[in-house]
């Protein structure tokens, strides 16, 4: 592993080009969600898939994407981890569509923005910074094991109070893991080399940073219809 010191990596091309094919990436796939989540929503499918039976494949199906791919999928092709990372995000934005119609358009749009500059922050930090964020994450990782779990107490609890403080804290902690994924990215290019494959299953983390960095904002700032 190369040393987190050296500033070589500022005049690397090959990395250059490996960050930005990954962020590429996971701009295209939040973009996609987002189409998707949008036309389920104008369409009015959100009413039937969020309804009945239908709502429990579409909240849990991403879960169990997840799943089969951290069992599986890191010795994937490259073909096969980018057909699973966009059929992911086209799952992921049929259950965002429900955000369309609880929140007014304004509140979506203002804390995408908040959630980009956020995100982008955090990023460049996680790129630029000669600190070594391993310890960080792991206490990232815990925290992110925290949160779900309150989250899932607080189905029962419905607590506003238990829901607030899982907000901040999940605003604290998917802003770090986009610096720390982002920072890992770099060291698995110096490790391993430019191939795409990694690139695109770190923009599936960042992916996922985002948007629940976007629900924790939208939870916290977002007005309802």
């Amino acid at each position: 592993m190369n040393t987190l010191t050296s500033t070589d990596y500022q005049y690397d091309e090959g990395l250059r080009n490996f960050m930005l094919n990954m962020f590429n990436h996971t701009a295209m796939g939040l973009a996609l969600s987002g189409v998707v989540a949008y036309f389920v929503y104008a369409t009015g499918l959100v009413y039937t898939l969020m309804s009945g039976p239908l709502a429990w494949v579409v909240m849990l199906a991403p879960l169990g994407m997840i799943f089969w791919y951290a069992s599986a999928g890191q010795n994937w092709p490259l073909a096969k981890v980018k057909n699973f990372y966009y059929a992911f995000t086209v799952i992921m934005g049929i259950g965002l569509s429900t955000l369309f119609a609880i929140y007014t358009a304004y509140s979506l749009t203002q804390v995408f923005f908040i959630t980009s500059a956020t995100f982008a922050g955090a990023s460049i930090y996680g790129y630029t910074t000669k600190k070594d964020l391993t310890a960080m994450g792991s206490f990232l990782i815990i925290g992110l094991i925290g949160i779900i779990i309150a989250s899932i107490v607080n189905i029962f609890m419905a607590s506003s109070g238990l829901s607030f403080v899982i907000s901040i804290a999940g605003v604290v902690i998917f802003t770090g893991l986009t610096a720390w994924d982002t920072q890992r990215a770099r060291e698995i290019y110096y490790s391993h080399g430019g191939d795409e494959r990694y690139g695109v299953q770190f923009a599936l983390s960042l992916y996922l940073n985002f948007i629940n960095l976007f629900q924790m904002l939208l939870s916290l700032f977002g007005n309802r219809e």
